[in-house]
């Protein structure tokens, strides 16, 4: 894999979704057991992580960081430390999904997600995926990551099914909290936190369409959908970010060259 860019005290993977996704399915054909777990970094998950040590420590431990958040990456391009393009966690799973073949079918496990939902997931998975195998779901109780007894039955759940990948859609931070403080118990090559991607897989929720998407402004797309939820912290983070990309333009000015 390529050196990483550092950017807003995040060390970023600067990967095409081709690449990530051949890294991502190479983790999951490894035989040695140990799991890579990903994170991919919005303009929510940089504001957080200024103040948040537990999700910086989560972030340093990852074993890639794909860049999701449009305006992450236009900042990039700004700071004069490209990344290629946006890896966006719901847009990264369907590819990995695309990449299974017959000969090289590949076990997932679905974690998160609202009572029903995963089990919707599966079945539009295997409809569209025939050689992606959905080899369990679960809907944890709210509270699950304080209960050591909880926290065991899902990793013992996960370790019967054996799957090569699971995707864990717990929201930010928990699930990058709950897989870094797990994934040397988890039984699975690779763990992608990956936020509402359960609920896209499952048609509970609806993406933008992809002209918004190309365009960088999923975020108003979600902020209308849901705007009771989501409304109070993209205000908040219209206010930080900006002071955030002129404190990293200016460390970076400052920096020496080597």
């Amino acid at each position: 894999m390529p050196a990483r860019v550092e950017l807003f005290g995040v060390e970023i993977d600067p990967l095409r979704m081709d690449q990530a996704v051949a890294q991502i399915l190479a983790w999951a054909a490894d035989p040695a057991p140990r799991c890579h777990y990903v994170v991919t970094p919005n303009v929510d998950h940089v504001v957080m992580l200024q103040y948040h040590a537990g999700l910086r420590a989560a972030y340093a431990g990852a074993g890639m960081v794909l860049v999701d958040g449009a305006p992450v990456l236009w900042s990039s391009r700004l700071l004069k430390h490209p990344l290629p393009e946006r890896v966006a966690g719901s847009d990264l799973v369907p590819a990995l999904f695309a990449a299974a073949t017959d000969q090289r079918k590949l076990r997932v496990y679905l974690l998160g997600a609202a009572a029903g939902v995963g089990e919707r997931a599966a079945a539009n998975i295997r409809r569209r995926w025939p050689a992606t195998l959905v080899v369990g779901t679960y809907s944890p109780p709210l509270g699950f990551e304080r209960s050591g007894e909880e926290n065991d039955k899902i990793l013992a759940q996960i370790a019967a099914a054996s799957p090569d990948v699971l995707i864990v859609g717990l929201g930010t931070p928990k699930q990058e909290l709950w897989v870094h403080q797990n994934h040397g118990r988890i039984a699975a090559r690779v763990a992608l936190c990956v936020g509402a991607t359960i609920d896209f897989l499952a048609g509970e929720k609806s993406r933008a369409p992809a002209w918004i998407r190309d365009a960088g402004m999923e975020w108003m797309y979600r902020v209308a959908s849901d705007p009771r939820r989501l409304a109070a912290r993209y205000a908040r983070d219209a206010w930080v970010f900006p002071r955030l990309l002129a404190r990293e333009w200016w460390r970076l000015r400052t920096v020496p060259r080597s």
